[in-house]
């Protein structure tokens, strides 16, 4: 039971004259002692009471947890802080069992990209089914399963990591962006080649109709992209002012470990040169069998498993003979 601060004093100055009245004993001294203990227990309980009330009345949430500092490199503040700017970067990684890349690639990017303050989704394609490799279709199935939040988009080859922070991943405000640009590329150095990391707004991508996805197998995916550029009026931007030549990236394929399919079955070698003026984000046909969200050294990453479909008519060449 709790008791009023004005009821205290009348209580103590009683029994302080009864108490005291009489000869003073040592027992009465005792007794003294204990009633000066009690009433400043009292004073205290009071006190503690008045405060806890005064808090639940101020504020009836329950007590909040401190809040966590995020690992360096994280995106916590990304959100809330301008400077980071409004656009978001979907970084779509074409994939197939290539994990101790893939194990190295998520942690890497996430911290040059935190350090460029660019907010970013990282999205792995995993293709799953049992054809050829077709970096192409992946792609398109990472445009059309990236987020809304999204803007714009990375085409970014897992072995391939920037060394220079002054690469730019910025938003192609201007037209698409190639990155890893033949002057600096570490293995080609073609004029019209525009692999390993290509930068486009979402806008940009879809009037292109997206990629071909008519190349199974390794390579000239990419080369026909080119074109594509061309038809719909793009105009192809490359970096400028960067010194480190073809040391601006780190290439960490084992091409003696793992050989590429190079193969080209039957028709296909008169058909890889050709343009595909249809095929594209019109006509990829997939299908997502599962979804996951997972951190790699405290980098976050979407694993998108998908199986693509093939139309052995017009593509043969998606089955090894």
């Amino acid at each position: 039971m709790m008791y009023s601060s004005r009821r205290k004093p009348v209580l103590y100055f009683k029994e302080e004259r009864s108490f005291l009245s009489g000869k003073c004993t040592i027992y009465k001294l005792f007794g003294l002692c204990m009633v000066l203990l009690l009433v400043s227990l009292m004073w205290l309980q009071l006190g503690c009471s008045g405060e806890m009330s005064t808090n639940v009345r101020g504020d009836r949430r329950p007590p909040q947890p401190p809040p966590l500092c995020p690992p360096n490199g994280g995106q916590a503040s990304a959100a809330d802080d301008p400077s980071w700017g409004p656009h978001k970067l979907a970084l779509i990684v074409p994939f197939r069992e290539r994990f101790d890349e893939l194990m190295a690639f998520v942690p890497f990017m996430h911290t040059f990209l935190n350090k460029k303050k660019i907010r970013h989704n990282i999205v792995v394609i995993n293709q799953v089914d049992h054809y050829r490799f077709n970096r192409a279709s992946l792609i398109n199935v990472g445009f059309l399963e990236s987020s809304n939040d999204t803007d714009y988009l990375a085409m970014h080859d897992v072995d391939l990591l920037p060394l220079n922070e002054a690469l730019d991943y910025g938003f192609p405000v201007e037209g698409p962006f190639h990155v890893a640009s033949p002057e600096l590329h570490p293995l080609y150095h073609y004029k019209t080649y525009v692999g390993g990391i290509l930068l486009l707004t979402k806008k940009h991508y879809r009037a292109c109709n997206g990629m071909s996805n008519r190349f199974w197998g390794w390579g000239r995916e990419d080369d026909e992209f080119y074109r594509r550029l061309r038809k719909a009026e793009l105009q192809l931007f490359r970096p400028s002012g960067i010194t480190t030549g073809y040391k601006t990236f780190l290439h960490i394929h084992d091409s003696a470990w793992r050989k590429r399919d190079q193969k080209r079955v039957a028709s296909q070698k008169q058909e890889q040169f050709k343009v595909d003026p249809e095929g594209g984000l019109t006509n990829i046909r997939y299908q997502v069998e599962s979804r996951q969200e997972l951190t790699i050294s405290g980098a976050p990453c979407t694993v998108i498993n998908a199986k693509l479909e093939c139309d052995q008519d017009r593509t043969p060449w998606c089955l090894l003979a």
